[in-house]
């Protein structure tokens, strides 16, 4: 019941996940990264175990194939498993159980992949995809632009009702982590949240490495009653 995008940016070796369910709090079981190591998502009836075991094998070296082929043979229950990986080169790889009810399916792309299951039809993880290649803006823009095109593809065949975005940069922390925990159009809330967020992004890493460098409180503020109006329109727009 849930579909997803995980990708490493070329232009900066960020890594990063946009991901949405039915169900309750996806952000808290399915996705995790970690920064210069790569990205897992765990799905379906989720072990999140894989998460992190998934990072240690990348940060090993081994490779997105070599991962998902080691978490699969692992697994008590692989026939109920859907997961995918990305690794420090952009390789990518997935896995879909062959007890997964109903329609699942992957897809791949340059330094991405995206996987789904309990959705409407098999082309959601290829529009998912397709979204994400095409769409212009920062890492996280093109994160939700490939959620946003899987749900127009048609998404699961249940109402969404929680939605996050994860991105990795430099630091050990995530740069990005928000999420919508459970209410409806979650990937508008979504957006939402990161147009909100996107002024602060830089001041929550300065304040770390350089605190004498943060900027003044005025010019956040006013940054932030921008990204406050960009909103009102969206919201207006419908």
């Amino acid at each position: 019941m849930t579909f997803s995008l995980a990708a490493r940016c070329p232009e900066t070796g960020m890594f990063g996940i946009a991901i949405t369910t039915s169900s309750i709090a996806v952000g808290n079981r399915c996705p995790w990264a970690r920064a210069g190591v790569g990205a897992v998502t765990t799905q379906y009836r989720s072990d999140i175990r894989f998460g992190p075991l998934g990072l240690d094998m990348l940060e090993k070296g081994m490779s997105a194939k070599e991962t998902v082929a080691a978490l699969v043979a692992q697994s008590e229950f692989p026939q109920y498993r859907q997961c995918a990986a990305v690794d420090r080169d952009g390789g990518t790889a997935f896995h879909c159980g062959a007890d997964i009810k109903g329609h699942n399916a992957g897809a791949e792309g340059p330094g991405c992949v995206s996987i789904g299951n309990v959705i409407a039809n098999p082309d959601v993880p290829a529009a998912c995809v397709a979204g994400y290649v095409g769409a212009k803006g920062v890492f996280a823009e093109r994160l939700l632009a490939a959620v946003e095109a899987g749900l127009a593809a048609g998404g699961e065949t249940q109402p969404i009702m929680s939605a996050a975005l994860l991105i990795v940069d430099k630091e050990r922390w995530p740069l990005v982590d928000l999420r919508v925990d459970y209410e409806e159009r979650p990937l508008r809330a979504l957006r939402r949240l990161w147009m909100l967020y996107e002024p602060e992004v830089d001041h929550y890493v300065t304040q770390v490495l350089r605190p004498a460098e943060v900027r003044p409180l005025a010019e956040r503020q006013a940054a932030t009653a921008a990204a406050e109006a960009r909103v009102r329109a969206m919201l207006a727009a419908g």
